[in-house]
């Protein structure tokens, strides 16, 4: 099942070309979407002025070869190895779940437009990384949504419970495990069940690329950036300038809201501070 290449067979019925478009427009949804969404939340602007205010209360000046450092370590740690992440099981989920999809994603591209059909068949290689991204992916997605929500993990709702922010978890996960059904009924012959999952596979890829304007798909560009932020204004000496957030355990805090208990963790319940708990709290 792993060893070949299930797009190949399905030039009987698809053209190449035709699935090959779908991969671009896929991709042009993607960019499209992520542009809306810069444009509807006004993210540009927000790291825009961000910027600038930094600039103006800066205490000294980054020059170039510290900023690409400072891009280096974002890359290493934000970005390559999700070391924000304190808690160890969401990190490592996240990881899963990145690397698959990263897997998943690239590998799809290279069989359909490299080894499209049966007649160029792709290297062993190719669809086993294919087989191993979508696995990866559901391990570190189904982890993930089962045990490591805060909704789920802590407040005690039931996993199947939705909001507009799981329509990038969801089709991913969907996407992912309709692949892998669909593929081994069709290295079983099972042809009637196999092109009813590879409708699945569709629909469920097609939610996910064509939703980034309401889902948190256009999350994974913005993190980056903020992070990069982040680090920028801590070198420059401008985040000094943040007023310092008091300790729960602060005599003030404590007489203020009597309630909160000396350690909350990660997921404290909501104490009357004006938390929103309804507010989505996933990837």
């Amino acid at each position: 099942m792993i060893t070949y290449n299930p797009f190949s067979e399905l030039t009987a019925v698809i053209p190449v070309y035709a699935m090959q478009a779908y991969v671009v427009l896929m991709a042009l949804m993607v960019v499209g979407g992520t542009l809306l969404d810069v444009i509807h939340k006004k993210s540009a602007q927000y790291f825009f002025e961000n910027s600038e205010k930094a600039k103006k209360s800066a205490k000294r000046t980054v020059g170039g070869g510290e900023k690409a450092s400072i891009a280096l370590q974002t890359i290493a740690n934000e970005v390559l190895t999700s070391g924000e992440f304190s808690d160890q099981r969401r990190r490592m989920s996240h990881l899963f779940t990145m690397y698959g999809f990263i897997l998943f994603v690239v590998t799809t591209a290279v069989m359909i437009f490299a080894y499209p059909t049966s007649a160029t068949p792709a290297p062993v290689i190719i669809p086993v990384l294919w087989h191993l991204g979508a696995l990866m992916l559901c391990f570190g997605g189904y982890w993930f949504w089962f045990f490591i929500r805060v909704d789920v993990s802590a407040e005690g709702h039931p996993w199947y419970r939705l909001a507009q922010a799981d329509i990038f978890i969801v089709s991913l996960l969907a996407t992912a495990t309709f692949a892998l059904i669909w593929s081994l009924l069709q290295s079983l012959g099972a042809s009637g069940l196999s092109m009813l999952f590879f409708v699945l596979f569709i629909v469920s890829s097609t939610t996910l690329f064509s939703t980034v304007l309401w889902s948190k798909f256009a999350h994974m560009f913005f993190k980056p950036a903020a992070a990069y932020q982040k680090r920028m204004t801590k070198a420059d000496g401008s985040q000094e300038n943040l007023p310092d957030l008091p300790e729960l355990t602060d005599p003030a805090v404590k007489e203020r809201y009597p309630d909160i208990p000396e350690y909350m963790g990660d997921n404290p319940p909501n104490m009357g501070l004006g938390i929103n708990r309804e507010a989505p709290h996933h990837y």
